[in-house]
């Protein structure tokens, strides 16, 4: 596939890199830019991604292997990461094209049909919030059964910077092979909050970032607290968005009752029992303190946290109505969806504008519309694939995981009539969501791996909070996801993120090819490998088609913070021994993906594309 999969892309020069930052002013220069260009203006640093951009087929970013003896160390031994090389990675070879052909025979590629990315599990993070739970994972020991990454992980300090890395890291490799459009599958915050939420779209717009909150404790001296230029999506790609847990539940956990909505904004920090339920935890009056990061310091360690006798007085912090809560009491998506239509990138709304026109709104009663976040589209006129974004979150309050999937009857309906509808308009489907169903449960990397990690795993929530389940049943057991979609041989696809993991998983259907399709989870920008993806799909000479799955990572440069939180990324993996001291993998998937058409979508799809020269 090298001659139709570029994977090394030429030097990003400087008049290419100022014409990818949105907002430039003519007093910028490449590393601090003049915000009024006067003598009491603020200087607004930039942070440029390496001169030349990889994605994981020509070079990848591997863990340094430690030693089995090395201490272990806890998640606060934030001065000690780098001298254990705990948080050492390094650069190496490539990972080539693994070819699936568990659905169907692989064939010469001979037409390209569509291009587009996908992000996911951004996390974006309101650091200093006092509504964070850092002491559950602050306090934790080495390898802790009760240990949780995602309650803190010094990742937290520049996930803002990542994502803008991110987004240049794209611009270089659209520059070389275009894009189509790009997707967002969900989490984009990490605590629905407001300024979360804004900070994501405007990096993705390219904006000044400062990505602080209250006090803006060491927003002149240390780097990741400082406002920067954001580069900005190249303004040539579209880009849509997918509606995650994080986005709309505190934590991702638990529904945001008034005592979760007085936290954000309040100037007390918050108190917890720290056991181990933290929606029952934060509605104890303690003994601890949670705490909040400490911006003056360039590691970022936790402060304000620890036993509450240890505080003669009770600590505060400076509070930010910034970090209001996006969920309500009746609603807990209504707010996050208004904000994409607040955007200078296009198509404003980033695809929830298309909820409302959509032919199966009549589904949904009018009183849920402002809130429902299901929509599709049709990426390119000219090719016969259609995009449908599901919401497969929790609704409503009372469920017993608000990290699990689940569908209502609204939207379970819903998506029937679009995989309907997709099937009687000729168009090959891809599905959009956020939670994946039904995968293996362990990374694989390839099909000679399926042998050994045959387990699935169930994300779906039981009746009665959800209507179908994630498996195949029997008659007169309850209704299956999978068997209502392997009704329809035109969906060829299902990607999502919420695991932070790349993993690809066959759904097959026993007796029909057509009627199985490919599950493709891409991995979070906020825990290790800190990688988005590229989708190439190919119409090849007997009329398969073929979906090339491509991992990149950040093209980080030295200096900024994103660097930094690449070494704590992997620091973390090893602490929560998400990956052993001797793990020296990248934890990438890269895979041609070939699936089987029924003899009428080969004969609409017979001459469709840019044929391959």
């Amino acid at each position: 596939m090298t001659n139709n999969d570029p994977t090394k892309f030429s030097e990003v020069s400087r008049r290419d890199f100022m014409k990818y930052s949105a907002g430039t002013v003519a007093c910028m220069y490449l590393t601090t830019l003049n915000i009024g260009c006067s003598s009491d203006t603020t200087q607004v640093v930039q942070w440029p991604i390496s001169k030349t951009v990889y994605t994981t087929t020509e070079q990848q970013i591997f863990p340094v292997p430690i030693s089995a003896t090395a201490p272990k160390l806890n998640p606060k031994d934030l001065p000690l990461y780098t001298q254990y090389n705990y948080s050492s990675w390094t650069r190496g070879s490539g990972q080539t094209h693994t070819v699936w052909e568990t659905i169907a025979t692989k064939a010469p590629n001979v037409a390209h049909l569509l291009s587009f990315f996908t992000i996911t599990d951004v996390h974006i993070t309101d650091k200093e919030s006092p509504a964070q739970p850092l002491y559950f994972e602050w306090s934790q020991s080495f390898g802790s059964p009760n240990i949780n990454s995602s309650a803190y992980s010094p990742v937290v300090l520049a996930t803002t910077h990542v994502l803008d890395a991110a987004v240049q890291t794209i611009n270089a490799v659209h520059k070389k092979t275009p894009l189509d459009f790009g997707i967002g599958l969900g989490d984009a915050c990490n605590n629905t909050q407001y300024n979360e939420l804004r900070w994501y779209i405007d990096v993705i717009d390219g904006k000044v970032i400062t990505p602080s909150s209250g006090a803006h404790i060491g927003a002149n001296t240390i780097d990741y607290q400082k406002s920067y230029q954001a580069a900005g999506l190249d303004k040539s790609i579209p880009w849509y968005q997918v509606l995650g847990n994080h986005d709309q539940f505190w934590m991702g956990s638990c529904y945001e009752s008034e005592l979760y909505q007085t936290a954000h904004i309040s100037s007390a920090v918050m108190t917890t029992d720290s056991s181990d339920s933290p929606c029952e935890s934060i509605t104890k009056p303690g003994p601890y303190y949670s705490g909040v990061i400490d911006g003056s310091d360039p590691l970022g360690p936790v402060i304000f946290s620890g036993l509450i006798t240890d505080y003669k007085i009770p600590p505060t912090i400076v509070a930010d109505p910034n970090r209001r809560s996006l969920s309500t009491l009746t609603s807990s998506s209504q707010n996050w969806i208004r904000e994409f239509f607040n955007t200078t990138s296009t198509p404003v709304g980033h695809g929830f504008h298309l909820v409302a026109s959509n032919p199966n709104i009549n589904l949904v009663p009018v009183s849920e519309r402002a809130s429902f976040a299901c929509y599709s589209f049709v990426p390119k006129a000219n090719i016969p694939i259609k995009v449908i974004v599901l919401d497969d979150t929790c609704k409503g309050e009372g469920q017993p995981n608000y990290a699990g999937a689940a569908l209502d009857q609204i939207r379970l309906d819903w998506l029937k009539n679009e995989l309907q509808a997709g099937q009687k308009d000729d168009l090959l489907m891809i599905i959009a969501a956020h939670i994946p169903f039904n995968v293996y449960t362990n990374l694989v990397t390839d099909p000679s791996q399926v042998a050994l990690n045959p387990q699935r795993m169930h994300l779906f929530l039981p009746e009665p909070f959800s209507v179908v389940n994630d498996y195949p049943t029997s008659s007169g057991t309850p209704q299956s996801l999978l068997d209502i979609l392997q009704g329809y041989p035109n969906l060829i696809m299902w990607i999502a993120g919420h695991r932070h993991m790349n993993t690809v998983t066959p759904q097959i259907h026993p007796t029909d090819q057509t009627r199985s399709f490919w599950e493709v989870e891409t991995s979070s920008l906020r825990d290790f490998p800190q990688q988005f993806r590229t989708f190439r799909l190919y119409r090849n000479s007997n009329n398969t088609v073929s979906i090339i799955i491509t991992n990149v990572d950040t093209a980080v440069s030295e200096a900024s913070p994103a660097t930094t939180s690449r070494g704590n990324a992997i620091a973390t993996a090893r602490i929560t021994q998400n990956i052993p001291f001797t793990d020296a993998t990248s934890h990438s998937i890269n895979a041609e993906l070939v699936v089987q058409l029924t003899p009428a979508m080969q004969t609409v799809i017979a001459n469709a594309g840019t044929p391959i020269m």
